[in-house]
């Protein structure tokens, strides 16, 4: 028997009492300062929208200050309170809270609830986030654009109140597994940084050979710019809204060009009547796709998937001769280390466009066709590696996610007390 079940058996031995909210705690609403009111030094506060993106579930300092004069006219959290954000975009993030544990009182901005309660504010927090209050906040809340749950609503709320000895174990126990959880998504995280960047200076000591000019050969390596190696175009320039349809032909933006592969934000179309019109900057298969303003320089091989789309102000490359230059290969090239510098010193500085002429104009070195194929076949393979891995981490971190939260919604349920 672990030390909580002793505990319960000890204390609470016929099951644990359930609790109105309003009944343990007070519940007010925060204060009306806003992002605005902020100031380098002064009364510490916390605005509702810093619950979601700047904090846990447990602060001792914030980030950010209110001027005495503002701070006068605002309602404050004291230590051990919880302020919870009651304005949401969605069902999930609504409610979400963190455990005020600095020091001083706290000033709290509109959109929040201040829950002043006498329970151990981490035990109080935990269950807040539960599937327990989850499944409770989803009856209360409010709104369709804009979610809300009224800070009176909240009194209604019930949940399990153990003896603070009871609750402390279960706090000792969730900070444990939490700090085990972000421990492994850290290493995991630096698992993958380590292999990306371990594929990226191997492609780029295969991808260096000594230069000796345009045409000329040093150790059976070729130097030609991209306009004697290839046929290049820009995509669609000119506005396509009033195109646009449910069906049709697919468009590729920038930003859906990845390095050796492509990634869809989102799917957009144009009819076919207006992409027939422009049917030469159509894409085929084999044509590299690179990008034209974003992250310029950064390159994918069309598959037959995407062959007969368009790309939205990108610039496309179509090997003359594929039997002299593979495309797998220019594309690895594009994406090296040397090649994007090089790119990145054309562009145009205040937008990061890379002019079509510029582009033309690289020296691309061209080994034998061989050669070529043995250094895709390796980059290839460590792509893949690395691209399995990456698509295996978010998996992993939300597995140990969810077995966080099992974990912790058990250790909050508890037998009602008769």
């Amino acid at each position: 028997m672990n030390k909580l079940d002793e505990l319960i058996q000890q204390l609470c031995p016929n099951g644990v009492p359930y609790r109105r909210l309003g009944d343990i705690a007070t519940i007010c609403r925060g204060g009306s300062f806003q992002k605005k009111d902020f100031t380098e030094s002064g009364v510490p506060c916390i605005h509702y929208g810093q619950i979601y993106t700047r904090y846990g579930l447990f602060v001792n300092e914030t980030i950010t200050y209110i001027g005495e004069e503002t701070a006068q006219k605002q309602k404050f959290a004291e230590p051990n309170d919880v302020v919870m954000a009651v304005t949401s975009e969605n069902i999930e993030d609504v409610c979400k809270c963190v455990a005020w544990l600095g020091d001083g009182k706290v000033a709290v901005s509109g959109h929040a609830a201040i829950i002043h309660h006498s329970m151990n504010p981490k035990y109080l927090v935990y269950w807040l986030h539960s599937s327990s209050f989850y499944q409770q906040k989803a009856k209360i809340a409010n709104g369709t654009k804009v979610i809300e749950v009224a800070p009176a609503k909240l009194s209604d709320v019930v949940l399990p109140v153990p003896p603070l000895e009871v609750q402390r174990e279960i706090v000792r126990i969730l900070d444990t597994f939490t700090e085990l959880t972000a421990e492994l998504t850290a290493e995991l995280t630096a698992e993958l940084t380590a292999r990306q960047k371990q594929y990226e200076y191997y492609r780029d000591m295969l991808l260096s050979f000594g230069e000796n000019g345009g045409g000329e050969t040093g150790n059976n390596i070729n130097f030609f710019l991209v306009a004697e190696i290839a046929d290049t175009n820009i995509g669609l320039a000119t506005t396509v809204t009033k195109y646009k349809a449910n069906q049709g032909v697919l468009l590729i933006h920038n930003s859906d060009i990845q390095e050796n592969e492509i990634v869809l934000k989102q799917h957009e179309y144009i009819t076919e009547a207006f992409a027939e019109k422009n049917h030469k900057k159509r894409l085929q298969e084999n044509d590299v796709i690179t990008v034209h303003t974003g992250d310029v320089g950064t390159s994918a091989v069309i598959s037959k998937e995407y062959a007969g789309a368009i790309g939205f102000t990108t610039i496309t490359s179509r090997i003359r001769n594929p039997q002299k230059v593979l495309p797998e290969y220019f594309c690895h090239y594009l994406n090296s280390h040397r090649c994007k510098a090089e790119i990145a010193s054309m562009t145009i500085s205040d937008r990061s466009n890379l002019n079509q002429n510029c582009f033309e104009k690289l020296r691309i070195p061209i080994p034998p066709i061989d050669e070529q194929r043995r250094i895709v076949t390796i980059l290839d393979h460590f792509s893949t590696l690395c691209t399995d891995l990456s698509s295996g981490l978010p998996a992993e971190i939300e597995a140990r996610q969810k077995q966080y939260e099992y974990y912790r919604d058990n250790l909050l349920s508890f037998t009602p007390a008769d």
